[in-house]
């Protein structure tokens, strides 16, 4: 079972938003399902976003997924630690496997929480 913190907001592709700092990351479940990753591609900082719409990649050895902004916004930070050690989304994608922080030009609307995501993903049912 994925672990999903309680703290965060998710998007339906696997994405998650942390309100408070503006990171943003895919989640357990994705990572699983990629498998290794052995690539990201990250957008510049001060790259402008529009919700939902794809910012950059991932390649595991099993497939490129796109990653999609679960806010609008503009890209403030990039984990440059993903170049040389893109498996740490592996490892602890809710940590140092964060991929972006973004400061949001407005409130995150059509996010789900952790209990929503969870019953998307068809986990912790009763």
């Amino acid at each position: 079972m994925s672990s999903c913190p309680e703290e965060l907001l998710y998007t339906p592709e696997h994405e998650w938003f942390r309100a408070a700092d503006g990171t943003v990351g895919i989640t357990a479940h994705a990572q699983r399902a990629l498998g290794d990753v052995v690539y990201v591609e990250l957008p510049a900082v001060g790259t402008e976003l529009t919700a939902g719409q794809s910012f950059g990649t991932v390649e595991s050895v099993k497939s490129v997924s796109d990653l999609f902004a679960p806010v609008s916004g503009r890209v403030t930070a990039v984990n440059g630690a993903l170049g040389e050690h893109p498996e740490l989304i592996n490892q602890d994608p809710y940590g140092e496997g964060w991929i972006i922080r973004v400061a949001p030009a407005g409130p995150a609307t059509g996010l789900l929480v952790a209990a929503e995501y969870r019953r998307q993903i068809g986990e912790g049912q009763d």
